[in-house]
């Protein structure tokens, strides 16, 4: 950082005494708060302002504005500003604040982290990351526009993610004639869209960020406003919210600490409660029950160790415990489930597709997990429930979701720790949402896995053979039927148990209910994996032959098999040549608009990247590609 760099902040203490600086401020209480709210709602002009009018900034940047300002022949103050806000504007058109820009500042009472959240819907996904670490929100309002669509988004998400103290800073009172009227035309307003979300309260500012009215200091031009100015409010607002500590302990193990081979302790933020040596406690999933023998820290070992706390934990007894699994307290346990009701927020530019296989990161575990069709989506303006099959980028929706293996968890509303989550794309590793859980469903608690004594293994011995699903992908008209039929004539001759499932086959019964879009096709995709790994149990060699276009679906059945279990086999055709088979009539019907969403053509196609066989149907005749398929499922067993 320079001096030149108005973002950063300090006082003069700095350069003369960087110890007595610390020390100063090692005792402050410290505020993380967000602004969010509609474009051009004044959201940077209001933290330069903060900035400024708190005195914080460089003394050396003041002298080197006040400077400028007597060569200008400008007052000083307004050209302080304004350069200052310059500075903050010049870091949005470089694009730092289409993410989450933080600023910190502090006052003589008190330290502030500030996360500046941009106003555009397309970014809503960085405010949702802004707000998820936030004690407080300031929520900007245009006095000439109102409340705004973004401005109820904004809110619905700041009250879903639990942020109980809110400003409504009604900026630019300047430009409305500081206007009483106004002003509380728009409190109530927003009051009316408060009690709709379930808001339980807010407090309403009368402010200008240009001119600094009610900032800092009282507004000369509003004497009918009586309440608190803005950083007074900053200044005073609780922090310390004891609530989870007076909640049942919890700590989600983020790592296993074995410094030496003396010492093997599991460390972690405690989320909730309170533990002490000699506590029972107990690992979840496992259910495992031991006590507390020490709590390490880097300065020694701690008498207790409270909510916001990261330490590590040893037990008195050797028992199994991992990353991901959740420490609680013995005789108050969180649940453990599999099957959730949940709010979703999606950040993603390509839609949510229910039965994809998502990774799903709660706490420090992560899992695989699909998602139901919607059961419904919120409008944010009306608050209506509507009925969608998906969800699209910004789109707030519930959903239930399965995972692949139990999850130890609590309600977003009673720990944000154990309740929170965010989705990751399997494919890309980027994040496309981010959820909230409500409760466990039902089932997950009635529907266990019944053991049975005949295993896959002891049907496979039996047919002498070992259980396979082989996986044929590519365009419609690549061959890929054709060889599949020859692959299993050849093996039923070599005496094997085999079974085809085909595309169009199955679409005749257990698939016949699905069309052909993206969310159509992953489900497709699903049941034939569901179905192919319970004959593979039955200890059969499952030939199937599916488009199956996209790589995050065959992965997902690959997933379903053991290892060495899988065996996809890519059969490729250049397009031009799988067009001009067209044994079926069916890409005539897609170029002239007849059959929509055809792989190909305007439905996309996802090659293989590391196919076990790639069989080339212009180079092989089908006979040929047959006999290769069959000597890859004889040389693996």
């Amino acid at each position: 950082m320079t001096a030149q760099d108005p973002v950063y902040v300090a006082d003069s203490l700095i350069a003369q005494d960087i110890d007595a600086y610390l020390l100063k401020h090692q005792h402050k209480t410290m505020l993380r708060f967000i602004t969010c709210g509609s474009v051009d709602d004044g959201k940077s002009t209001l933290i330069g302002r903060l900035l400024y009018d708190s005195k914080m900034i460089f003394e050396d940047q003041l002298a080197s504005l006040e400077a400028d300002s007597k060569v200008s022949g400008t007052q000083g103050g307004d050209i302080d500003f304004a350069l200052l806000v310059d500075g903050l504007a010049a870091e949005r058109e470089q694009g730092i604040t289409i993410d989450v820009a933080y600023r910190f500042f502090a006052t003589d009472k008190r330290k502030f982290i500030v996360a500046d959240t941009p106003g555009h819907e397309q970014y809503t996904r960085n405010m949702v990351t802004g707000a998820s670490t936030a004690d407080l929100a300031v929520i900007l309002i245009d006095a000439r526009q109102g409340v705004l669509t973004q401005t109820r988004r904004h809110s619905y998400l700041v009250n879903l993610l639990g942020i109980k103290n809110i400003v409504l800073a009604v900026n630019k009172m300047d430009l409305v004639d500081y206007s009483a009227e106004r002003f509380y035309e728009i409190v109530a307003d927003y009051s009316h869209f408060a009690r709709q979300i379930g808001m339980d309260s807010f407090l309403p500012i009368p402010i200008s960020g240009l001119k600094g009215d009610n900032i800092v200091t009282k507004s000369p031009h509003m004497h009918w406003y009586q309440g608190p100015t803005l950083l007074g409010h900053l200044e005073d607002a609780p922090v310390n919210d004891t609530r989870m500590q007076d909640r049942p302990f919890r700590m989600a193990v983020q790592w296993v600490n074995r410094p030496h081979l003396d010492f093997r302790g599991f460390a972690g933020q405690v989320s909730a409660g309170t533990v002490r040596p000699g506590d029972p406690i107990r690992v979840l999933p496992s259910g495992k029950v031991t006590t507390v023998k020490s709590i390490a820290t880097f300065d020694g070992d701690l008498a207790q160790a409270v909510a916001g706390q990261s330490v590590t934990l040893t037990f008195a007894d050797e028992i199994d415990c991992s990353r991901g699994d959740v420490i609680v307290q013995a005789d108050a346990p969180c649940e453990t489930a599999d099957q959730f009701e949940a709010t979703l927020v999606w950040m993603s530019d390509a839609e949510m597709l229910p039965g994809r296989p998502y990774l799903l990161k709660i706490g420090t575990q992560t899992v695989s997990a699909t998602i139901t069709e919607p059961k419904y989506e919120v409008n944010v303006n009306t608050m209506e429930h509507l009925a969608s099959k998906t969800l699209g980028l910004n789109a707030i929706g519930v959903v239930n979701i399965s995972t692949d293996r139990p999850v130890p968890f609590e309600a977003y509303a009673d720990n944000p720790d154990l309740g929170g989550f965010i989705l990751i794309d399997r494919m890309t590793n980027a994040t496309i949402a981010a959820g909230m859980l409500h409760f466990a469903l039902r089932r997950s608690q009635n529907i266990h896995w019944q053991s049975t004594d005949i295993n896959r293994d002891a049907h496979a011995a039996q047919k002498n053979q070992r259980a396979k699903v082989v996986w044929f992908t590519g365009l419609s008209g690549s061959g890929k039927s054709t060889i599949a039929n020859i692959v299993e004539r050849k093996l039923h001759a070599m005496g094997k148990h085999t079974f085809l499932l085909d595309g169009d086959n199955v679409r005749h019964g257990l698939n016949r209910d699905l069309g052909f879009t993206d969310a159509d096709r992953v489900e497709n995709v699903r049941r034939v994996g569901e179905v192919a790994r319970l004959m593979s149990d039955a200890g059969l060699i499952v030939l199937t032959a599916f488009i199956s276009p996209f790589r995050s679906e065959r992965r997902m059945v690959r997933d379903m098999m053991a290892p060495g279990e899988f065996l996809e086999v890519y059969v490729d055709t250049p397009l031009e040549v799988a067009e001009a088979r067209d044994v079926k009539g069916l890409y005539k019907k897609a170029r002239s608009g007849q059959l929509k969403n055809f792989t190909g053509i305007d439905s996309p196609y996802e090659a293989p990247e590391q196919a076990e066989l790639v069989v080339n149907t212009v180079a092989l005749s089908a006979e040929d590609a047959a006999d290769r398929v069959v000597a890859a499922i004889l040389s693996q067993g």
